[in-house]
């Protein structure tokens, strides 16, 4: 799963009436959002409460109304926060890469440790469809708009098949990056709850040969799996 650099860095943070935070305003809104993540994946949109998230970030329920009016904010705002993490993420272990298969298995582990390490992204993400669906669209759009850019500019260099409609094929690969993670990483949690710390072995190497075979330029007539030419003997049947 691999981007361009989409590393951008957070905007300003802000207090519930715009103005914007001293550094000691910014650390305990950074604590109310690391609250949130917490009792949302574990509690759900419907059963979390301002008063959990407070109290799980150790912070009175007044402070909280001073950097975000409602549960809705505060959910939406997650959601934005772990969309740019994810991201950010990608694009660190992105970096260096050379050619568009290595960067592509550097953003997937890169994505994949984001993941075993905040397994929140998945139910807060799906709980976006009911509870903001423009929240889940902005969060699958900024990934997939510098994942298609990055596919067009590996088209331009030859290093992915230029047949490939780039918009198909980043929703594609980001849906299968997201389901992988989630049989092997969300669904593989011990008792306590805790997921694996990393893929399976081999598994991503088995991602990586679909991939590449899905991603790999064609031969020079361009002729898709569905009109590959015909023989010499079928020529002038």
């Amino acid at each position: 799963m691999s981007t361009t650099d989409q590393s951008e860095q957070a905007p300003a943070a802000l207090s519930a009436s715009g103005k914007p935070l001293t550094k000691r305003g910014e650390t305990t809104r950074r604590k109310l959002l690391e609250a949130a993540e917490d009792v949302f994946a574990r509690l759900g949109y419907h059963e979390a409460s301002i008063v959990k998230i407070t109290e799980s970030a150790g912070i009175g329920l007044g402070t909280f109304y001073l950097y975000f009016d409602s549960k809705q904010q505060v959910f939406e705002e997650l959601v934005l926060d772990l969309n740019r993490r994810v991201r950010h993420a990608m694009s660190e272990a992105m970096a260096g890469t050379s050619g568009r298969i290595e960067a592509e298995r550097a953003g997937f582990e890169g994505f994949f440790r984001f993941t075993a390490e905040h397994p929140a992204l998945y139910r807060v993400v799906r709980e976006a469809e009911f509870v903001s669906p423009e929240m889940l669209r902005l969060h699958y759009t900024r990934i997939v708009d510098g994942y298609e850019a990055g596919l067009r500019a590996a088209q331009h260099d030859g290093d992915v098949d230029d047949a490939l409609d780039p918009e198909v094929t980043a929703w594609a690969l980001m849906g299968a990056g997201e389901l992988i993670g989630m049989r092997f990483l969300l669904w593989e949690r011990d008792d306590a709850g805790n997921a694996p710390a990393a893929m399976p072995e081999g598994t991503i190497d088995h991602l990586m040969r679909f991939i590449q075979g899905g991603l790999a330029v064609r031969g020079a007539t361009g002729a898709s799996p569905r009109e590959s030419p015909r023989s010499e003997g079928e020529a002038d049947a």
